[in-house]
């Protein structure tokens, strides 16, 4: 493993990793509070930037469709990949996985499953939570649905999942049936989670679509870590400076509102937000899609930051990193969807959720850049 380490750092300071091209885009700093840790980036020691640079191509194995989170046991990496369904693959590191297969949950949930986020725990359980699309939820239509988040336990790494509930879901009465949109008529889906790194609250990032234009956008809701077993009724919304709405049918006061109703064909909204923890900035880092219209059009990746997520209204204004038009070899409709950093240091078990200053930039499941997080 370190030859192997060796090697590769001795490929990027020869410029023979991403030499192509590159782009500096600078992002707005954090705003001042309580430090993390002492390499926190404060708004004191100015904003910090992006580095994107062409790299050799990198394609997660199976079918790509939501974010896609990754953990170690051991010396192997487990990878999830949904379509729905999930699909596991591993290998000695993110970038060198086997073949997908199918893995197993202990009840039918209708509508698919994507899991989204995972979390493993000292005692080895693995805990992962899905998207879910029930159908139909509108009279009008066969095709709209209301996404809703689940949570479930594996004891072997994902083989096998035992199902925990629902977690997350919009208040009764939020559907819009004469939406606009291609998808949603409302609900709560699009997601990451994360623990804080005291250990004591699991954060959910969401993307909520609730007929009222004042709970669409880019939500947040947490759940103490005591809790992961017994989840249902023990996830609390961010609404209105306080964590007291439920996870089941509560109201939400989004981080990232939407600039244009979700139910609008000419919709304007941040969705799909893909947490992890830079341990070179000492703050937490947050990918977003930015949708321009009800078909989902993608018109680029941005990023945010914030080194307490404890306060939600101290995430820095979304700044672009990367057009769409930028980004090749997916779907046409869905060019640009599904943005994830992976931490590229096996030796410090980096994956999706934890990433130095080098790692790389997947996008639906593929990676063509390399992206540096620079400090002032």
């Amino acid at each position: 493993m370190r030859k192997y380490l060796l090697v590769f750092w001795i490929m990027i300071l020869t410029g023979r990793v991403g030499s192509i091209s590159t782009r500096i885009l600078s992002v707005s700093g954090l705003e001042s509070g309580p430090l993390v840790n002492r390499a926190a980036t404060t708004s004191k020691r100015g904003p910090p930037s992006v580095v994107l640079r062409k790299a050799p191509l990198m394609q997660f194995p199976g079918t790509v469709d939501c974010n896609s989170p990754g953990h170690w046991d051991g010396d192997t990496f487990y990878l999830f990949t949904s379509s729905p369904g999930p699909m596991r693959s591993s290998g000695r590191d993110p970038f060198h996985l086997g073949a997908a297969s199918r893995t197993h949950h202990d009840r039918e949930v209708k509508g698919g499953i994507w899991i989204e986020a995972t979390y493993k725990a000292p005692d080895g359980i693995l805990y992962g939570w899905y998207h879910n699309e029930p159908q139909p939820v509108c009279a009008n239509s066969k095709e709209l649905t209301a996404p809703r988040i689940g949570a479930a336990r594996s004891p072997d790494n994902g083989t096998t999942w035992q199902d925990l509930g629902f977690v997350l879901e919009a208040p009764s009465g939020s559907l819009y049936c004469a939406t606009q949109n291609k998808y949603f008529a409302g609900g709560n889906g699009d997601f990451s989670v994360i623990l804080d790194n005291e250990g004591e609250y699991f954060y959910f990032f969401a993307s909520t679509y609730h007929r009222s234009v004042s709970e669409q956008g880019v939500s947040v809701a947490r759940m103490r870590y005591p809790d992961r077993d017994k989840p249902v009724g023990n996830v609390w919304k961010w609404h209105m400076g306080k964590w007291n709405e439920p996870g089941i049918g509560g109201h939400v006061s989004p981080i990232f509102p939407v600039s244009i109703d979700w139910h609008r064909k000419k919709a304007d909204a941040f969705w799909g937000p893909s947490v992890h923890w830079n341990s070179y900035l000492g703050a937490f880092v947050v990918l977003l899609n930015h949708a321009i219209d009800g078909d989902w059009k993608q018109e680029g990746i941005y990023v945010t930051f914030n080194s307490d997520l404890n306060r939600p209204a101290s995430w820095t204004a979304p700044k672009k990193i990367l057009d769409a038009k930028d980004i090749a070899g997916v779907p046409k409709m869905e060019a640009g969807w599904y943005p994830q950093v992976v931490g590229m240091d096996p030796a410090k078990w980096e994956t999706d959720k934890l990433a130095g200053r080098l790692s790389r930039l997947f996008v639906h499941g593929k990676s063509e850049w390399e992206m540096t997080f620079e400090k002032p």
